[in-house]
């Protein structure tokens, strides 16, 4: 029977660690990568019998590639510590892992729970992230600080669970901001080199904000769909905003002396 290392991705993630790492006793091997939390997680995460890993954070991309190298198995779970794998996930994996006709690497569905209820539209519904069960060395990260693809290293086609995981991705309106400000910090230096003004990235943001709300049906899952698509906006709309101020350099930094009046 083959095994199956998990590595769980987390920083300063204290509160929600436990039921991920409770989530994914079923694997031969539990990894949670780590860097440099200060809030607890890696004691916890050692205390409920995982491998905490220390990481540098230079990018999910690398992170990720630093959490595949410190895994020992065959194959490879991915899993976040805003997500819960499933009983039913758990016994599929472990169907493929023991099959020899099994293909390489696999994309798992999420399912999504946001302000009090399973969210059903908003283009959060089937949702999936890079591939999260593969085959030691079938697949890698590329080196994106933020949303990073995957590099497949098989020539065989890439399946599909049939079931879903769940995903918690906020617990409050602090940690929706709190990933906005983040993430867009880290998007910024993806497109720095494109032509930016304030017009395209209020452009950038509407288009979001219309593509989850309306196009991808947010408005039928009532006030979450809608804070799905401003969270949407706003993280768009500040990625361009900070490219921006990027390119700008020392036209926005404050004046050496103070302004003359005319």
């Amino acid at each position: 029977m083959s095994k199956i290392s998990v590595y769980i991705i987390a920083y300063n993630e204290a509160e929600k660690v436990t039921a991920t790492i409770e989530s994914a006793r079923w694997a031969d091997e539990v990894i949670v990568v780590d860097s440099w939390s200060t809030d607890g997680t890696p004691e916890i995460a050692t205390r409920l019998g995982a491998k905490v890993v220390q990481v540098e954070f230079k990018g999910f991309g690398d992170l990720r590639n630093q959490a595949i190298a410190a895994c020992t198995h065959e194959w490879i779970f991915s899993i976040d510590a805003d997500e819960r794998c499933t009983p039913e996930v758990a016994q599929e994996a472990r169907a493929i892992a023991d099959n020899p006709e099994s293909l390489d690497v696999y994309r798992v569905p999420r399912r999504n729970y946001f302000m009090g209820r399973w969210i059903r539209h908003s283009g959060w519904h089937p949702n999936f992230r890079q591939p999260q069960l593969f085959r030691k060395g079938c697949m890698s990260y590329d080196l994106k600080p933020v949303h990073e693809g995957y590099v497949l290293h098989s020539t065989k086609p890439i399946g599909t669970l049939q079931n879903a995981i769940w995903q918690f991705p906020f617990k409050n309106m602090g940690e929706v901001l709190h990933k906005a400000n983040r993430y867009s910090t880290l998007g910024a230096e993806k497109i720095k080199h494109k032509k930016i003004s304030m017009g395209t990235a209020l452009a950038h943001g509407l288009w979001s904000f219309v593509k989850h709300y309306i196009f991808k049906l947010g408005f039928l899952d009532g006030w979450a769909g809608f804070m799905i698509a401003l969270g949407n906006f706003e993280g768009t709309f500040y990625r361009y905003v900070k490219a921006l101020e990027i390119q700008k350099g020392d036209e926005w930094k404050a004046p050496a002396s103070p302004a003359t009046r005319s």
